[in-house]
């Protein structure tokens, strides 16, 4: 019994540090079918940043309809097109996830676009995102900010183990 009885303790003391509020922010989330993982942002360059990550589902087709932030009210998810020989970026009005498919957010291709910040985010900060999926609902990522310029998030020299559904890029 004290093994369990300690268990429920360190349970209840985790449950605490969440918040009363419901689930907290993380660095992976899982919602039904969908589990978004990488997610990871630039270091902001005169008010605004883009934001990245991978959507896996093991479900039916859902879509990416939008995304906010406590941070700033202008969030959008853009496109990187080719016009010419030039390399643009245009909002989209959402992304589909297909079933049984995955999605990468990364440079160069879709991203979340974080305009407006009034504060610098720096190296190490986290930037809280809401996902907002047609069928999923609402999900709270964070974002952990890396150097501007980063083409891909620095990873965990202890985070060795990659399991069937993650994509090295």
């Amino acid at each position: 019994m004290n093994r369990l009885a300690s268990v429920a303790v360190v349970f209840l003391g985790i449950a605490g540090l969440l918040g009363e509020g419901g689930a907290a922010a993380a660095a992976e989330a899982t919602v039904g079918a969908l589990r978004i993982d990488n997610i990871w942002a630039r270091a902001s360059i005169g008010g605004s940043t883009g934001a990245f990550l991978s959507i896996h589902n093991d479900g039916d087709a859902d879509r990416l309809r939008s995304v906010s932030s406590r941070a700033t009210p202008d969030v959008q998810v853009h496109a990187t097109v080719k016009d010419g020989d030039v390399m643009k970026m245009r909002q989209v009005d959402g992304l589909d996830v297909p079933a049984h498919g995955s999605v990468d957010l990364q440079p160069g291709g879709y991203h979340i676009m974080v305009m407006g910040l009034t504060a610098p985010l720096k190296v190490g900060d986290q930037l809280p995102l809401t996902l907002h999926f047609d069928k999923a609902g609402a999900v709270d990522v964070l974002a952990t900010v890396q150097k501007a310029g980063a083409p891909a998030p620095a990873h965990d020299p202890g985070d060795h183990g990659m399991n069937d559904h993650q994509h090295m890029h």
